[in-house]
């Protein structure tokens, strides 16, 4: 198999991952929203804001691609295009379910608000746990990215 193909389905992997998981997540607090919307329909801001976390690891997997867009040469040596892959699936698997647990919370939020409760500052700390482990494999891209050689167009 040619290394540049191992390398695009890594990024294919790492951005399509990323983006369903954010889409997933994004649509899990929309649907929590419309129920809690019902009940306190005041608290929109609140809403929209626990809504958009969970679109944060769609962007880190843009960041990522632009970060290892460099390396998508057709000369990419063989060892690069395998860490590409390896990075892209793990970047892909770590983003997609850390949206979807981060949106889980998020829902939960959301619908206490809903009910009443004030617990819109605990969901956000709370939300940032899953999203921790997004942040942390977009490093490990970057890592990996940076120890790639710099090919000569």
């Amino acid at each position: 198999m040619e290394p540049i193909l191992l390398a695009y389905i890594g990024i294919g992997f790492l951005t399509g991952m990323s983006f369903i998981g954010s889409a997933y997540g994004v649509t899990i607090c929309g649907n929590t929203v419309v129920g809690a919307m019902k009940k306190n329909p005041d608290a929109l801001g609140t809403y929209i804001a626990l809504s958009a976390l969970p679109s944060s690891q769609g962007l880190y997997g843009l960041v990522a691609y632009f970060l290892l867009q460099q390396h998508l040469v057709a000369g990419i040596p063989f060892i690069s295009g395998c860490a590409i892959l390896g990075a892209g699936l793990m970047m892909g698997f770590a983003a997609f379910y850390s949206a979807i647990r981060q949106a889980q919370v998020c829902a939960n939020g959301i619908a206490a608000v809903g009910a009443g409760h004030d617990v819109f500052g605990a969901t956000m700390v709370m939300a940032v746990f899953p999203e921790l482990y997004a942040i942390l494999a977009l490093l490990v891209v970057i890592f990996v990215g940076g120890s790639l050689p710099v090919p000569v167009v």
